[in-house]
């Protein structure tokens, strides 16, 4: 139940604020928390995190009950612009790709049994 994304067009210190809020939460929650974000990224996982739980689902496994147990977020390819700067001289622009990789797992919870209480008289 993996999933990787690799050369999305965003530096990964801005994409690792958004790993951070869903890391370890259920994904119903991460699909929440991502609907609400406001950032860049989250569009981007939430659409990783889909595919997570669709190869979930090829695999055999129930979506029920999964969490997001790994995030991580490397630096990727760095695309180089010139750009002019003063006296006729150029500068170099860095622009950073991102890797993420999510990591789904099952939660190992069980329900609760209804427990029987005997009324004493």
């Amino acid at each position: 139940m993996k999933a990787l994304l690799t050369n999305y067009h965003q530096s990964p210190r801005k994409v690792r604020l958004v790993a951070d809020l869903i890391r370890g939460k259920t994904v119903p929650q991460a699909r929440v928390a991502l609907s609400f974000l406001m950032q860049k990224s989250s569009e981007a996982f939430s659409k990783l995190l889909e595919s997570a739980v669709a190869n979930s689902r090829n695999s055999g496994i129930s979506p029920e009950g999964l969490f997001v147990r790994h995030v991580s977020v490397d630096k990727g390819a760095v695309a180089r612009r010139a750009r002019p700067f003063g006296r006729g001289r150029s500068g170099t622009l860095r622009k950073t790709y991102s890797i993420i990789k999510i990591e789904l797992g099952q939660s190992k919870v069980k329900p609760a049994k209804a427990k029987i209480v005997a009324k004493k008289s």
